[in-house]
């Protein structure tokens, strides 16, 4: 009610969201990004966020909100915890639920632009079997009273085989693709006024620590177009954020 209340959001392509359990990827511009999907995505079947990567859920507003919402599946770095969220994960798929995952691992700032997948939402999907589905978020760049925020859904990708490396890596790039497809022509938005820039970055965390740092690396990134060499020198200045 909230979210709505200050903002115009909608769903897109809703037929396409399967009525069982999927991992939903994707695209991460603000720290309200899962609050704006809580507040449009179907009630049924319910919703969790993997991540963040925090060793203590109670530190910081954003984490303790994440944290009493009941949708959070939190991980520590250590080896064991992540087994242990995997754990969590597959009680989520038994039980009918979704799980939702930042696939690029980290914020960034252009709205027509993907960066790499990480291979998280891919091995959960091919590990139980459920469709991987791609969400683009557009919109939340920036941040102002009545801003209109879109979320479309992919086409749900169904995964083939088990979780190898090949089929890990060939399920990210098809989410990869089906994530730049739907945001490939988003216009870029006018930064808002005073407010409307300081709520959009209350809780962000700039990996290069500002704003003005991630749009310039991100641009690197960008223009490096299709080489690979150059693509992976520039993605070596897009350290993950750690969500």
């Amino acid at each position: 009610m909230l979210i709505r209340s200050l903002l115009r959001v909608r769903l897109d392509r809703r037929d396409r969201l399967p009525g069982g359990p999927a991992v939903y990827c994707f695209n991460h511009l603000n720290w309200l990004d899962p609050f704006v999907l809580m507040a449009v995505l179907p009630g049924r079947p319910r919703l969790f966020f993997f991540g963040p990567r925090e060793e203590n859920m109670a530190v910081g507003a954003r984490n303790r909100i994440m944290a009493w919402s009941g949708s959070s599946i939190p991980y520590k770095p250590g080896k064991n915890d992540l087994l242990e969220a995997t754990r969590r994960i597959s009680t989520v798929f038994r039980a009918g639920g979704v799980l939702a995952i930042a696939g690029e691992g980290r914020i960034h700032a252009r709205e027509d632009e993907v960066l790499p997948l990480n291979e998280g939402a891919a091995y959960f999907a091919l590990r139980a079997g459920v469709p991987l589905v791609p969400l683009a978020i557009r919109g939340t760049s920036w941040l102002r009273f009545g801003g209109r925020i879109t979320i479309t859904v992919g086409e749900p990708i169904r995964p083939v085989g088990r979780p190898t490396r090949e089929s890990v890596e060939e399920l990210t790039e098809s989410a990869w693709r089906g994530l730049h497809a739907l945001l490939e022509d988003a216009p870029a938005q006018v930064p808002p006024g005073r407010f409307g820039r300081w709520i959009t970055d209350l809780f962000n965390d700039w990996p290069e620590g500002s704003r003005a740092a991630t749009f310039a690396a991100t641009e690197a990134w960008h223009a490096a177009g299709s080489d690979p060499a150059a693509r992976a020198t520039a993605i070596a200045t897009l350290p993950p954020s750690g969500e």
